[in-house]
């Protein structure tokens, strides 16, 4: 690390130390634990995912500013707690990365990417083992992941043990099977909780459906989300344009703005 970023991470940390002090702190940062931090670290995660999708390199520095305030509160805490501490973290790491690029800081050949994941798991496998974990390929796997990317990881692990399809004609036609049964689920007038299962079980397919075309599916509804978003602002606009709000629009008619849009942004 170049001497002014540790300069930089010494400052973080001395701000991050101060406003945690019980006496000369901040109230309110004083209060906060490992648990009431979480969810500002998903949000911050998510806030650099949204400049990087938008380009935003001006909002970006800050938005990893913000997101690397997460990781200096979390071990202030476990500094105060005895647990760790941000040069702990930091070498912990360092030395993860290391491991797991043998063919970068040792003498081991890799030949490509495909190669390469194969190493990463059989090294991932290998740690959870160490760590005494059940046996599970399914261990580790956290709980608090958005559900389309716990899906992707949860098939990923039962592929590796050969537990998958092996190509996507058949996931396509698992696809048809679940939209049936959701079909039939959604005719029979089923209870809620059976419908939620059945539509849980398409999406699920769609998830492996993308796994096998390399694709992340949260990477795909993210880019959706903002062609629907840029499509539908669009509608507005052309709905204001003529003095009108889209509410007072019929379904018709906003089809029509809706094609109307799709067809300019495609020019």
């Amino acid at each position: 690390m170049s001497e002014p970023a540790a300069r930089g991470i010494d400052r973080l940390l001395a701000v991050m130390r101060r406003l945690r002090d019980p006496e000369r702190g901040c109230p309110w940062d004083v209060e906060q634990t490992f648990a009431t931090i979480v969810p500002y670290t998903i949000e911050e995660a998510y806030e650099v995912a949204d400049a990087i999708e938008r380009e935003d390199w001006t909002a970006l520095p800050g938005e990893l500013g913000d997101l690397l305030l997460q990781v200096v509160y979390y071990t202030q805490i476990g500094a105060e707690e005895g647990r760790f501490d941000f040069e702990q973290v930091a070498h912990a790491i360092a030395d993860k990365m290391i491991e797991r690029h043998p063919h970068v800081f040792g003498t081991e050949q890799v030949a490509g990417s495909a190669a390469l994941r194969t190493v990463w798991e059989n090294r991932k496998a290998a740690e959870r083992a160490a760590r005494g974990g059940h046996g599970s390929v399914l261990a580790d796997v956290p709980l608090a992941f958005p559900a389309l990317t716990r899906a992707l990881k949860l098939q990923k692990r039962a592929a590796s043990v050969g537990f998958d399809w092996g190509a996507a004609a058949p996931i396509l036609a698992k696809i048809e099977e679940e939209i049936a049964e959701l079909r039939d689920a959604l005719a029979a007038e089923a209870p809620v909780a059976e419908r939620e299962l059945e539509l849980g079980d398409l999406l699920f397919t769609v998830v492996n459906l993308a796994s096998h075309l390399g694709l992340d599916p949260e990477a795909a509804l993210w880019a959706t989300n903002s062609k629907f978003e840029r499509r539908f602002r669009a509608m507005e606009a052309e709905a204001g344009a003529a003095g009108r709000r889209p509410s007072e629009l019929s379904l018709g008619e906003l089809e029509a703005l809706w094609k109307f849009a799709k067809a300019r942004e495609q020019r």
